[in-house]
């Protein structure tokens, strides 16, 4: 799964980035993204544009009561995504891409720790994980939410976890936004050849506290230095 991220770029930068029009109103660096954080997303506006919006982080879908179930909803997988009765829409019509510095996991060592990591690109570019959205409108009051899909890890990314963000290079942002991509297409891993431009960095536990936030979090740090702050709060 992906359960945390880090996205550190301003909203003027991710304008650039994506070549979209930014709706955001502004939005700052966070380093330590969770579940229903509102966090950039670009997806498609009617006139076909891109636009960066805001969404919150866990899907709920437009017929759900209640938003009670978007924390469990921050992931979608991409075996499931074409077929599921609360992703299938999206999929098919509402595909949007989520900017990001890099996504943290968990590895537990033999002594029952777990050894947070943070898989960026080597040479500072941003990346794109594959997402989808919905509208929910509790009220009357609209809400931007949304997922980001999972695929099986390629690579020395499963020695980290089983899973990872469907990862999408530059050349394919357009093909995922648009109408008419066949699905496996669209949901075909990238090639191995680019994901080895990820490094796989440990970082500090402070990381797994939900209240820290900075670029210290993403720094990378010796193994023993993370065995010394283990003492902090992973949850």
């Amino acid at each position: 799964m992906c359960g945390r991220y880090a996205m550190a770029r301003s909203a003027g930068d991710l304008s650039a980035l994506f070549e979209s029009s930014d709706e955001t109103g502004g939005v700052g660096p966070d380093f330590n993204v969770a579940p229903t954080d509102p966090v950039p997303l670009v997806r498609l506006a009617p006139e076909g544009h891109r636009l960066l919006s805001v969404g919150r982080w866990g899907l709920v879908p437009h017929w759900s009561r209640t938003a009670t179930g978007a924390a469990r909803m921050i992931n979608a997988r991409v075996e499931t995504i074409a077929t599921s009765r609360a992703y299938a829409p999206s999929f098919a019509r509402r595909r949007c891409l989520v900017p990001a510095d890099g996504w943290y996991e968990w590895v537990r060592q033999a002594d029952g720790r777990r050894q947070p990591y943070f898989m960026t690109p080597r040479d500072g570019s941003v990346l794109a994980f594959a997402g989808i959205w919905s509208v929910w409108e509790p009220a009357g009051e609209a809400r931007l939410t949304f997922s980001v899909l999972t695929t099986a890890a390629v690579g020395e990314l499963a020695e980290v976890h089983d899973r990872m963000p469907l990862l999408l290079p530059r050349e394919r942002w357009a093909s995922w936004l648009g109408p008419t991509a066949e699905p496996a297409e669209l949901l075909a891993p990238p090639a191995p050849a680019w994901l080895a431009g990820l490094e796989i960095r440990p970082v500090s536990p402070a990381v797994g506290d939900v209240r820290n936030d900075g670029p210290e979090l993403t720094a990378r740090v010796p193994l023993a230095r993370a065995e010394a702050d283990t003492e902090m709060t992973l949850f």
